[in-house]
């Protein structure tokens, strides 16, 4: 079974940083997709920003030039650096992937998601 696990989630001040990590485990073939989303109460959730496999990018508006998205292929792991948070990045952030389980055979799937609360 195909599972996303987040960690680093937490509460900041505003201006600091966070960086969260998301791995993949089970069995599968391959892994194009990844990336995060997130969601505040009472809107839908948007997509914070995406890497594919051959590294390139994809970044919400909002995080452009703040947030890092990164990933070590080799460990199934994707990463979000963090930078100069403000109370409107709070929300619960999301890892997504587009997972192929056999060569012929992909799925899009979800992490449990993790709290990020910017609060002085």
């Amino acid at each position: 079974q195909v599972q996303l696990v987040e960690s680093g989630g937490g509460v900041v001040q505003p201006g600091g940083s966070l960086k969260l990590s998301c791995t993949a485990s089970g069995r599968f073939f391959f892994i194009n997709l990844m990336g995060w989303y997130r969601q505040a109460p009472g809107k839908q959730r948007e997509l914070v920003a995406s890497t594919l496999h051959d590294g390139s990018t994809k970044y919400g508006d909002s995080v452009k030039g703040r947030f890092t998205i990164s990933r070590d292929n080799a460990k199934n792991t994707v990463y979000l650096q963090m930078d100069s948070l403000t109370p409107k990045d709070t929300a619960v952030y999301y890892c997504n992937a587009d997972i192929a389980r056999t060569i012929i055979s992909t799925a899009n799937y979800w992490g449990q998601g993790t709290q990020v609360t910017v609060s002085s």
